[in-house]
């Protein structure tokens, strides 16, 4: 098993990528030794001296995995347990460190760093910026391209939980060829992308205003509320026009910077009386989803239009 590190520490709140680091070094143990045994425990498991019977070699020198989960929460003499196996490893057994983050058992994660284990870092990705980079991430894990307004439509799509990002990467990869574009996320993922009044929004601003009507009624159709769109409207009007206004000093209004970028590109295209004239339609259309007008489907379909 000399392929494979002999120790490593995956620490970090994600539990998707923890989990992904771990498959990954079962998965490589196991090519270098196909019986190789994977022995997977968390500290409640562990009786005294459990954990240097459970890492100590087998009768014959078998290879074998040791994952440790849920490190923070050793008890001392786990711990004790733990530091006098890393002074003198077995040469047979690979050991997976799970650490979830935070500072509870920092000094013992201090000290095993000390020791140059193979480090996976596992933050939580909470920006979408963040997911979007996953997403594109996850392209290039499977050798294959995405563009950035893609990887947002998915992320917009799917959510935040970095498993169905995956999976649904997984599955446009398996189900297209080539570079995927934001043509491809709409095709398979069209029941979900358009929950978002933002999608629409952004479509209306950049003056999409076809795709915007196509992605609004089936929004409309699948039940999301009307007075969400608006919101999304409102709010993306308001950002455009604070970026505009800050011109060479966007950067200090906090926006990541995919988001910034955007909304750059979208901004070349309006000039203050524009905006106010919108916002003035984002305001009549607002008071007409929420009862002021007889139909909110068309109030909406009138405000893409004044895009």
């Amino acid at each position: 098993m000399t392929t494979v590190p002999p120790l490593t520490l995956v620490t970090g709140p994600e539990e998707f990528l923890a989990d992904r680091a771990v498959a990954e070094v079962v998965a490589a143990a196991r090519q270098a030794d196909p019986s190789v045994e994977i022995c997977d425990v968390a500290p409640g498991q562990l009786a005294p001296g459990g954990f240097a019977e459970l890492a100590s070699p087998s009768l014959f020198g078998e290879a074998k995995v040791v994952i440790l989960r849920g490190v923070q929460d050793l008890s001392t003499e786990q711990i004790a347990e733990v530091t006098r196996y890393l002074a003198d490893p077995a040469d047979t057994t690979v050991l997976v460190l799970v650490h979830g983050g935070g500072v509870k058992g920092k000094a013992f994660l201090d000290a095993i760093k000390k020791r140059k284990p193979n480090l996976v870092d596992c933050p939580k990705m909470s920006k979408p910026g963040d997911r979007i980079g996953f997403v594109k991430a996850e392209f290039r894990r499977a050798g294959r391209t995405v563009t950035d307004e893609a990887a947002r439509a998915l992320s917009d799509a799917v959510g935040s939980d970095l498993r169905e990002l995956a999976a649904a990467a997984s599955q446009l990869v398996a189900d297209t060829e080539g570079g995927v574009d934001e043509a491809a996320v709409a095709k398979y993922y069209q029941g979900r992308a358009e929950v978002s009044g933002f999608a629409i929004a952004d479509l209306a601003i950049e003056g999409r205003r076809y795709e915007a009507l196509e992605q609004l009624r089936f929004a409309l159709d699948t039940g999301v509320a009307p007075v969400l769109i608006v919101s999304a409207f409102a709010t993306g009007l308001r950002r455009l026009g604070k970026v505009a206004a800050a011109g060479g000093n966007a950067r200090d209004l906090g926006l990541p910077p995919w988001q910034l970028d955007k909304l750059r590109r979208q901004a070349r295209s309006w000039n203050p009386a524009r905006l106010g004239a919108a916002l003035r339609s984002v305001a009549e259309a607002d008071a007409a989803v929420k009862g002021a007008g007889a139909d909110p489907a068309f109030a909406l379909e009138r405000l893409v239009l004044t895009m």
